[in-house]
């Protein structure tokens, strides 16, 4: 009988080999014949981006996972890169790697292969949040075109947010959502030192640098960025991202997600490693002169301060006063004065569409306009402030559900934190995944980036955040109730 079992497994061995042999015959058949055709018609530089693609799909197929890191090495490093093949449409390097692991998750559930999905209490107003921005866009095509332009960054906006229900359900373990903090630190950190490495170069040649790019479909020409746009003023960090306030974005969220490391008795890296990483992030935020970034990294890690660690809000402050105290600070004191007095021309562009968007969304109050453009010639789309972009895109309606999408994950999280609140590993990563979404919504009250179809990896990362906050609260849930069995 054993002899008769051993047999038995061993022809399903045998058969699940040859079947898995047989599908990466007929992929590398099909990449081959494909290849081959794009290297006549489209150059090797196509024939190229196909082969990776079709490699990255492999990869994904085998570990999800890999497909995770790709989706935040890409938002990191190389945000605006698309695939140099037109096929009427321009897909970017995010496109590819969030279809990808998207794709094989929703294959998964079609072909039975995965039986269950995890969800958390944000997962419904979610869905209707999706819902009500079909709506809009659909019904906002009368003051539109449809270009394929257009139909491509509204699906990337929907991608991103279906990604949190690909996060929620994948972080089964508290050691899958770990390494994907792990990962997004790493990759942040080294944006991070890319940014501040390019800010430390002449500007000739950091800007032929960043023009090697523009065979990824980045922009060319002169692209250093200055504050107030003005070559007499300071150099701004730009790294990879081309814009600096979307670089502090990023850095602000993953900023504040690194913070409580500094302080906790179980930290994800080595010492030396955290302080490399924080440090980094912090320096090239600085060298960004975002002053809303900065303004939501202090949002964030004085949320961190508030709910954990108190006694540090003393040394915060005075960190804060020395930090002004700077000769290098200076220009940034200058800077949030003159934003506060709407004496700097930045504010008053601001303080202009801030009243333009006000007007909008009083004409259509319930559905906004959509993604397409504006009935009226004299009111436009477009407005430094992620609320108001919302309002004028989705309208109120739309508004009320992304609060209910963030209302429920911060109820959700207040209302079952004691699980997780006394472990020195644990906690410190769940106060920077609330830290951080807690800075990008500060930050959203001076810039748009977070939902923007213009800048698809500063929403991706954002809802990647939201994704993965719930699942560490959903995690410390479930762990709450084994014990209670036990």
């Amino acid at each position: 009988m054993s002899n008769l079992r051993n047999t038995e497994y061993g022809s399903r061995i045998t058969h699940h080999a040859s079947r898995n042999t047989l599908l990466l015959a007929v992929l590398v058949a099909v990449t081959a014949v494909f290849g081959g055709l794009l290297l006549a018609y489209g150059g090797p530089l196509a024939a190229l981006a196909l082969l990776l693609a079709g490699v990255a799909v492999v990869v994904v197929l085998r570990n999800i996972e890999l497909g995770f890191w790709g989706v935040i090495a890409v938002v990191c490093l190389l945000p605006f890169a698309t695939i140099p093949v037109d096929i009427g449409l321009t897909p970017t390097f995010l496109d590819l790697a969030l279809a990808a692991v998207v794709g094989v998750w929703a294959l998964g559930l079609v072909t039975g292969k995965q039986r269950t999905v995890i969800t958390t209490p944000i997962t419904l107003p979610l869905l209707i949040f999706i819902i009500i921005a079909l709506f809009a866009f659909i019904f906002g095509l009368a003051n539109g075109p449809l270009t394929p332009t257009l139909l491509r960054k509204f699906a990337e906006l929907i991608l991103s947010l279906l990604f949190v229900l690909v996060v929620v359900d994948y972080c089964r373990t508290w050691e899958q959502l770990e390494r994907l903090v792990k990962v997004l630190l790493l990759a942040g950190a080294a944006a991070a030192l890319l940014a501040i490495g390019l800010w430390l170069l002449p500007e000739d040649t950091t800007n032929d640098l960043l023009n090697m790019l523009t065979r990824v479909g980045y922009p060319g020409g002169w692209v250093i960025r200055y504050i107030e746009e003005n070559p007499e003023l300071s150099e701004r960090a730009i790294g990879t991202s081309v814009d600096p306030n979307v670089l502090g974005g990023l850095l602000l969220m993953l900023g504040a997600l690194a913070g409580p490391q500094l302080v906790a008795k179980r930290p994800l890296f080595s010492r030396w490693l955290t302080y490399l990483i924080v440090g980094s992030l912090f320096l090239a935020l600085i060298l960004t002169f975002s002053r809303g970034a900065l303004v939501g990294l202090v949002a964030g890690l004085g949320f961190v301060a508030l709910a954990r660690y108190r006694r540090l809000l003393p040394y915060m402050v005075i960190l804060g006063l020395f930090f002004l105290l700077l000769p290098p600070a200076q220009a940034y004191i200058t800077r949030f004065v003159e934003g506060i007095q709407g004496q700097d021309l930045a504010t008053q562009m601001r303080y202009g569409e801030y009243k333009d968007a006000l007007i909008l969304v009083q004409r259509y109050p319930v559905f906004g306009v959509g993604f397409a453009g504006t009935p009226d010639i004299d009111i436009y789309l477009g407005v430094a402030n992620v609320y108001l972009t919302i309002a004028q895109t989705m309208g109120l309606v739309g508004l009320l559900a992304f609060f209910a999408v963030l209302g429920t994950l911060f109820a959700y999280a207040f209302f079952n934190r004691g699980p997780i609140k006394g472990d020195g590993r644990k906690d410190p990563v769940w106060l920077g995944l609330h830290a951080a979404i807690i800075g990008g919504l500060v930050a959203g009250l001076f810039d748009h980036y977070l939902f923007n179809l213009e800048f698809h990896h500063a929403v991706t990362a954002f809802w990647l955040l939201v994704g993965l906050a719930a699942a560490a609260t959903r995690l410390g849930v479930e762990e709450e109730i084994e014990r209670l069995r036990d």
